[in-house]
């Protein structure tokens, strides 16, 4: 009788460490407002784009998708549908100077110095992480938001409520596009 309590106990515990995986959410600390936390292995999805923002900005982005989200924008569906969530990386836009270094003869010749100069100005790589912000798609939910949850964390930390509040408003240009301005790069 005690072994097929603990075999039953054993089954339990990993049921549950399945759903919480299955779910795409870790134990980090929730969002204040939408309460959402950190998706498991989200660095491990598949790229949707990449973009920059200038200054003031200044920054690098690398947009991801889980399963569902690759899957809808892929298909070209609109809304996206629920269990949707998206990634977006960011970095402090830097130029380097090791790339420099190593384009700047190829570019010089190809170009002249003041080519090169104008390109190698323009070169960018990423730098340190800023953070990282989060969609989720849940209509029910979230249904006072477009049916989207927003996320950001600072280093693994929830970003805190007045930054939160402000995420709905800027994606409200792109109503037409279920409040997703990332477009998929085929």
């Amino acid at each position: 009788m005690r072994q097929v309590a603990w075999v039953g106990l054993a089954a339990l515990v990993g049921t549950i460490a399945f759903m919480a995986s299955a779910s795409g959410q870790t134990d980090g600390e929730a969002t204040p407002i939408y309460g959402v936390r950190l998706p498991a292995g989200y660095r491990d999805w598949p790229l949707i784009s990449v973009a920059t923002v200038g200054a003031p900005v200044s920054d690098m982005r690398a947009k991801l998708g889980n399963d569902v989200a690759m899957k809808a924008f892929r298909a070209g569906t609109l809304p996206f549908p629920d269990g949707t969530i998206i990634a977006r990386l960011a970095w402090k836009q830097t130029t380097s100077e090791e790339n420099n270094r190593a384009l700047g003869p190829a570019a010089e010749k190809q170009l002249g110095p003041e080519g090169a100069q104008k390109l190698l100005s323009q070169s960018f790589v990423a730098g340190s992480a800023l953070n990282v912000q989060f969609m989720v798609k849940d209509s029910k939910k979230y249904a006072s938001t477009g049916g989207w949850g927003f996320a950001q964390f600072d280093d693994g930390k929830p970003a805190d409520e007045a930054v939160l509040k402000t995420c709905f408003a800027c994606h409200s240009p792109a109503k037409d596009r279920d409040f997703v301005f990332t477009r998929y790069s085929r």
